[in-house]
């Protein structure tokens, strides 16, 4: 049996990763620790190493995006076939009295309908589903890699003993309804045939499919399905998307509603795929705005100690001179440790106090933003500080970056003060429970003793978790920074 090369989950926060170049060639022996595959997540690019030895053989193409633990490739034994056309199994050989469905199931590969023997992956969590669901996995159609069932796959499939409209539809009327909705529910049919217990088109499609027509807000029942199997493919929904936003004003089909497609008011000069960094920030924002109390105050730092401080450095020829967002980190490390209850995230078992103090850094690329870690701050002095921070800075813009300069954050600082931003509301990085955002350093008119002078301030403004630590709390931890700055430290 060959074994399965997986996408790997190289972080905490990794969901996904996109093949980028295929090292080696497909059908070439590979040894344990060889490099088979350059991959990109949602933040570095790495070399994904192998496991076993074997012959590989490549199932994601270049470009393509798995899930974590799904089938990228395989690595054949001696002897092993490689499978016809994308498939994605070689030859299985099983002992003599066992059926193929039976060894197909222990081994993850599923005998198709078409009894032609060649067998396709089903994922174990789409096997655990469907004994779970009684649905048998003949009827599923893959929409993983090479064919591969999983889980998702299952969701819209008819359930035995529910009404086909799906696990949510109401209870039968009558005793000949509820007769009806605990017989075996059909294989899939062609599009014309399904119906839901309400009467209406229940067009079959992929599960991808589905996500992109929800997402554009695309009716399935006007987009052509596939001539051989009567599914409506992803690739159907971008056809039918390009060819109305190459006809926005043609008349939508009958069978469509009358805002079918969300066609953009003009013709657009380029489109930006919301996947890889970009989504992944984009999931990740959303879901942190979904799933925590998120407030933000706003309190302004006295930064004429720490404007004089870098000038005495800078005539001194010190060497590396920190930047202003240095000593806002080093003010919040320490503040921290005035006040631990920040340094927290919550988890299944509640509120976990953390021990070490990890200080995030936002650092803007052209396609998207990463978080580059300053580990252990509150042990670092400025100068080290500011060494750390310029490191990253630069890994961060090289594509540099490692996971170990990415993971165990534990508080973020994020800075538009060079966009002559003053203060602004910024998005907690989950699993932190909150998050400083730095505006401009600016001159204020200030009224002292009766007398009119300036002032050098930026605005500081925390974002928190209120259900870790209410307001008078982060008023308080805000206010030690502001205190923290107005005298610096070496």
């Amino acid at each position: 049996m060959p074994n399965e090369f997986l996408m790997p989950k190289l972080g905490l926060t990794m969901e996904e990763g996109t093949i980028l170049q295929w090292l080696v060639a497909d059908g070439t022996p590979v040894r344990p620790g060889m490099a088979v595959m350059l991959i990109e997540t949602d933040k570095v690019e790495s070399e994904v190493e192998a496991s076993e030895s074997g012959r590989l053989h490549r199932i994601g193409a270049e470009g393509d995006t798995f899930a974590c633990g799904e089938v990228v490739g395989l690595l054949l034994a001696e002897g092993e076939t490689a499978p016809s056309g994308s498939g994605s199994a070689a030859t299985v050989e099983h002992p003599a009295g066992t059926s193929d469905l039976s060894v197909a199931a222990a081994a993850g590969v599923l005998v198709p309908a078409g009894g032609d023997g060649s067998r396709r992956f089903v994922s174990p969590n789409a096997r655990r589903l469907a004994a779970e669901r009684n649905i048998d996995l003949l009827t599923v159609r893959g929409s993983g890699p090479g064919g591969r069932v999983v889980s998702d796959d299952l969701d819209d499939m008819p359930v035995p003993g529910i009404a086909a409209a799906g696990v949510n539809a109401p209870p039968p009327a009558s005793a000949a309804s509820a007769s009806a909705a605990s017989a075996p529910a059909p294989a899939p049919a062609p599009a014309a045939a399904w119906r839901s217990s309400t009467g209406s088109s229940l067009t079959p499609a992929t599960t991808s499919a589905r996500q992109l027509a929800d997402l554009l807000g695309v009716d399935l029942q006007a987009v052509p399905p596939d001539p051989h199997d009567g599914y409506v493919t992803r690739e159907a929904v971008a056809r039918y998307v390009r060819g109305r936003l190459q006809q926005p004003e043609a008349a939508a089909p009958a069978s469509a509603t009358t805002s079918a497609v969300a066609v953009a008011s003009q013709t657009p000069t380029a489109v930006r795929r919301l996947s890889g960094m970009r989504g992944t920030i984009a999931k990740r924002m959303h879901a942190s705005l979904h799933e925590m109390a998120q407030l933000t105050l706003m309190m302004d730092a006295d930064m004429g100690a720490v404007v004089a401080d870098r000038e005495r450095r800078r005539s001194a020829g010190a060497g590396l001179v920190p930047a202003y967002t240095d000593y806002v980190i080093a003010a919040v490390a320490q503040a921290i440790r005035l006040h631990p209850g920040v340094n927290a995230q919550v988890t299944a078992d509640g509120i976990a106090e953390l021990p070490e103090i990890h200080v995030g850094l936002a650092v803007a690329l052209a396609e998207g933003l990463v978080v580059p870690v300053v580990r252990n701050a509150d042990r670092l002095n400025l100068d080290e500080i500011a060494a750390a921070t310029s490191r990253l800075a630069g890994a961060a813009r090289a594509g540099q970056l490692t996971l170990d300069d990415l993971e165990g954050g534990t508080f973020s600082v994020s800075s538009l003060g060079m966009f002559g931003v003053d203060g602004f509301t910024p998005v907690i990085n989950p699993p932190n429970a909150a998050i400083l955002g730095v505006g401009r350093i600016r001159d204020d008119l200030a009224l002292v003793d009766g007398t009119v002078t300036t002032r050098t301030r930026l605005t500081l403004s925390l974002t928190w978790d209120h259900r870790v630590f209410d307001g008078a709390p982060a008023a308080a931890f805000c206010a030690a920074i502001v205190e923290l700055l107005a005298q610096p430290s070496a």
